[in-house]
């Protein structure tokens, strides 16, 4: 086992991998950019490294720094966490030819699956169902034509080395096509320097279900089990559950078969998640391969027991995976929230700042990732996630009333943030059902609006127990502080 892992990354993700490597008594180095010099990843790791400015791309992004640090420090891997470089094959090859472990797949699959249209072609090949549409990038505006004619409207026209939504528009009439190629060619070059793009047929309202895999460098390769994310913002993952509530057995087996496949046809290894497209009828589509650890991980940790960072590092290091697929057998249901740093109230807009106050909730079957602590500067810099909140229990139900419990009792001031709406979200009777699809924000939440009501109780009141200057409206503060009031009188309180 390596003595030396540093992480490339930073913020929640960066203290999940820190954490498992203090446990495996592996020495974890930090990196950090001139924004993170106080982070919690910084603070936590055994030995910390400066890269830089606080722009991604003289920090986090590059990669001639980040081996720099590696060489420095003695570490003899390298772990990418998720964002920033973690997809990226560059990084994967200059780990290889500097000496150092990348703690991820090889260089090429990542290549392979990094480019939709070749992953679309290693798929179809391998016999997993694939989306219909066209399997090579065009410039022709006039291929894009036939083909939407050929598959029929609505069609869908997506950047071949794309991903979170961006160079991806909907087309429901001709009229449409011109305009939404040049947009989605102009999104992507800027998005991933390439411009290339592809169409397939746009499936209405489907689920968003993936498969979490695991392969060894001796053709091993296990699934762990789905993961539902079909609840989604701007084509990005807000809440994640596990098991999907609309996978019977035989569906489930099937999928889970189809995802192993998909694994192997790729020359995969390491951790890696195969994504479908489910559609009314039952029908399952590949939609793309993550190459990396996802976000919503620990859905599958809590359900299967398993450390999937452990097992990243264990693979990496040279070992076969410990178990068979008969083993591995998932309990209860588990449900995750992203909590992002961001105003819901107007348009989800960023809202970095200092958090004043931070309380984690606690109980039986909660979990809370994240990189933040009390007097953080949340920086403006980089992807606003706070942390991931998950919650375990018996069944959907109980699991559903856990995790409302759990964001009732996230206490984050000092800046806006995603909870209130992923409460509303949790207490809405279709989510309850289980009508979960791609299109339930758009439904449901459209012109969603937080009770203010609440929202100024809460502050108030925190200012009252702390005594402390919080930014209220004029008038607020000087009821919270010069007013005596029950809470007051009582002593220190919990929120």
């Amino acid at each position: 086992m390596f003595k030396k892992v540093l992480i490339a990354n930073r913020g929640e993700i960066a203290v999940r991998v820190i954490r498992t490597c203090r446990e495996m008594g592996i020495v974890a180095v930090a990196v950090y950019s001139e924004a993170d010099k106080t982070a919690l990843h910084v603070l936590e790791a055994d030995e910390a490294v400066y890269l830089g400015p606080a722009e991604p791309l003289q920090s986090y992004l590059n990669i001639g720094r980040l081996l720099e640090a590696a060489r420095k420090t003695g570490a003899e891997a390298v772990h990418p966490g998720y964002g920033f470089l973690a997809e990226n094959p560059e990084l994967a090859e200059g780990c290889r030819q500097a000496g150092v472990v990348f703690i991820g797949p090889p260089a090429q699959a990542i290549r392979d699956l990094g480019s939709k249209t070749k992953a679309r072609t290693i798929m179809a090949q391998a016999g997993v169902p694939v989306i219909p549409g066209l399997y090579q990038t065009s410039e022709d505006l006039q291929v894009f034509s036939q083909e939407a004619e050929r598959l029929g409207y609505p069609v869908l026209i997506k950047a071949a080395a794309g991903g979170g939504g961006k160079g991806m528009r909907i087309i429901s009439a001709p009229g449409e096509l011109a305009e939404a190629f040049q947009s989605c060619k102009g999104e992507a070059e800027k998005a991933f320097g390439d411009g290339a793009l592809y169409l397939e047929k746009h499936l209405k309202s489907p689920r968003h279900v993936e498969f979490q895999i695991l392969a060894d460098s001796f053709g091993n390769v296990v699934h762990l089990f789905e993961r539902e994310c079909s609840i989604q913002r701007r084509h990005q993952k807000i809440i994640e559950e596990t098991p999907s509530p609309a996978l019977t057995p035989a569906l489930r087996r099937e999928m889970g078969q189809a995802a192993v496949a998909a694994a192997r046809a790729s020359g995969y290894v390491n951790a890696g998640t195969v994504e479908f497209l489910l559609d009314r009828e039952g029908n399952f589509y590949f939609l793309e391969v993550n190459t990396r650890l996802q976000v919503e991980h620990p859905i599958t940790e809590v359900t299967t027991g398993l450390d999937l960072v452990r097992q990243q590092l264990e693979i990496a290091a040279g070992q076969a995976l410990p178990f068979r697929q008969e083993e591995i057998r998932p309990r209860g249901h588990a449900f995750e929230c992203r909590i992002y740093a961001e105003d819901p109230e107007d348009r989800f807009f960023p809202s970095p700042g200092r958090i004043l106050y931070f309380q984690e909730p606690s109980g039986p079957g909660i979990r809370l990732d994240s990189g933040i602590r009390a007097g953080f500067d949340v920086p403006v810099d980089y992807d606003p996630i706070l942390g991931k909140l998950i919650v375990l229990a018996e069944n959907r139900e109980a699991a559903r009333r856990r995790m409302i419990r759990a964001l009732e009792n996230t206490v984050i001031l000092g800046i806006n943030t995603t909870i209130p709406f992923l409460l509303d979200v949790f207490k809405t009777e279709e989510f309850r059902a289980g009508k979960t699809r791609t299109d339930f924000i758009d439904r449901h939440f459209e012109s969603w609006q937080p009770d203010r009501g609440k929202a100024d109780l809460a502050r108030i009141a925190f200012a009252a127990a702390k005594r402390c200057p919080l930014p209220l409206a004029d008038g607020e503060r000087a009821a919270a502080l010069d007013r005596p009031s029950p809470w007051q009188t009582l002593g220190e309180w919990r929120l």
